[in-house]
């Protein structure tokens, strides 16, 4: 077949199975039984969550926050949630803030208190009688809980003046001090095991974003990082997708090795590699996907070192990615794989030479820390994926191992740049260091390469999500088709 007709077939290939499975989603039944979970945890006491608020910029339309969609499926803006728990059986009433009847015209109108019973199972009433409503229910003495209405939970600490946050701390001073236990870690708990219309939507969140990256890898003669992302992110709207998951990353050369690089706005020129980090949102489930191109469609000799090492520790660490394994043994060994590696290349001294990092570190008590490998690779390989791209997975907790449910990436990364070398102090240790490598680091300047899958672990074993070209020949076969790309 055609270079061109193949990639027709498989794009008509694609949006059929995306059709086909796009009826997938959270029932009300299965929010309920949620809500159930969360109040047999507490036994008896009050939950209160904060939605999302309106937004306050014409740049985009409303998302709500993952912990208040997880518990009840309610995605209108300005809404509040409250749980009584009695003997660990659940009464649920979620307060609704009308909208302005002018501004109904630009926005749209919002549901009801008879709507929302019928959408989503729970009891509305107006959001001015919730102050009445947890006054009565402090003067009966339950214990009370908070669910933090921020954004993200990686940026949990810089939102300390949410609506939300302000409203439970005077609530709580107006009784006396009410302790207000946090919720946050038990509906974690609750969203870290995944369960089975979850995985569909995240297969299906996977799967745009994979076509993403095909995408990306098709478009003909690319001059600027953003014509790349631009051929992301429009696949990934043309298949369904809701929004990107995150912002997108496209690095080309030396911006390839800043890890969140999100300007995207440099020349991608031969010769550079470019690392995307890109997916999009399905329903409310984030994929997490990156792959590391060529600009010229073909990577140079230096280029496949290192990117065979990244992909290398990736395989390895797939191997450990088993239900009943700890998560650190992965860890371990797609560190190991990289660091004797890189020692191979002329770029530490040895797998297990130290230095004197330029971040904080306790190098006696956590040697591991300090070795040298780190400044090559400083993040670590996996983390949980559902609601938000990094969200709660099982082996977070207890005994670290990885479990059936769970949702994760696996990502390993090398990011070569002389700019690394300048960050160190001025010590010894530090001196010897860079005088051993710098041929190498001149030699693989600018390299950055990060390959990143998603996965679920299932009772069958281990199920990678993200299909998009990966190994060396894949990537190069497919960019071989960009001349038949018609613009």
């Amino acid at each position: 077949m055609h270079a061109s007709l193949r990639s027709a077939a498989r794009a008509a290939l694609l949006t059929a199975a995306v059709a086909a499975t796009a009826t997938a989603q959270i029932t009300s039944g299965e929010y309920a039984a949620r809500r159930d979970s969360l109040a047999a945890r507490i036994q008896n006491g009050v939950v209160v969550a904060f939605g999302g608020r309106t937004p306050v910029t014409d740049f985009g339309t409303f998302f709500q926050l993952p912990a208040f969609h997880y518990l009840t499926g309610f995605d209108q803006p300005d809404a509040a949630f409250v749980l009584v728990a009695h003997d660990g059986r659940p009464s649920a009433t979620l307060f609704l803030t009308p909208i302005d009847p002018r501004m109904a015209f630009y926005y749209g109108r919002r549901p009801d208190t008879a709507s929302v019973l019928g959408e989503t199972g729970i009891p509305g009433r107006s959001f001015g009688a919730l102050r009445g409503v947890l006054d009565s229910l402090a003067a009966a003495g339950l214990p009370f809980y908070s669910l933090a209405d921020f954004a993200d939970a990686d940026f949990a600490r810089a939102d300390s003046l949410t609506r939300g946050q302000i409203f439970m701390r005077e609530f709580a001073a107006a009784h006396g001090g009410l302790a207000v236990r946090d919720a946050q870690p038990i509906v974690d708990r609750l969203r870290a095991r995944k369960s089975p219309a979850e995985i569909a939507l995240l297969r299906q969140a996977a799967e745009i974003s994979s076509a993403g990256h095909r995408a990306a890898m098709l478009v003909p003669n690319p001059r600027h990082e953003y014509e790349l992302r631009a051929a992301l992110e429009y696949e990934f709207t043309r298949l369904g997708a809701q929004r990107v998951a995150y912002g997108s990353i496209v690095g080309a050369g030396a911006n390839g090795t800043q890890l969140h690089y999100m300007k995207d706005t440099a020349a991608a020129r031969p010769g550079d590699i470019v690392v995307m980090d890109a997916a999009g949102e399905y329903q409310g489930y984030a994929a997490d996907v990156t792959r590391s191109i060529p600009v010229s469609g073909t990577f140079t000799p230096a280029q496949r070192q290192i990117y065979q090492l990244v992909r290398d520790a990736q395989t390895i660490a797939e191997r450990f990615s088993r239900a009943g394994i700890p998560e650190h043994i992965a860890q371990d060994s797609s560190f190991a794989v990289r660091a004797r590696g890189l020692a191979t290349l002329g770029l530490v001294e040895s797998a297990d030479a130290t230095f004197d990092p330029p971040w904080p570190a306790d190098c006696a008590r956590q040697p591991d820390a300090c070795k040298q490998a780190n400044l090559w690779m400083i993040h670590g390989i996996s983390h949980g994926l559902g609601l938000a791209v990094h969200d709660p997975v099982q082996f977070y907790y207890g005994d670290h191992t990885y479990q059936v449910g769970d949702a994760f990436t696996i990502e390993p990364g090398i990011y070569i740049s002389p700019a690394s070398l300048a960050a160190l102090p001025d010590t010894p240790k530090n001196r010897a260091f860079i005088a051993h490598v710098r041929g190498a680091v001149a030699r693989y300047r600018n390299t950055g390469v990060r390959i990143e899958d998603d996965y679920v672990i299932t009772a069958a074993g281990l199920e990678r999500l993200s299909t998009a070209p990966r190994d060396i020949d894949e990537v190069e076969a497919l960019m071989r088709q960009r001349h038949a790309i018609v613009p």
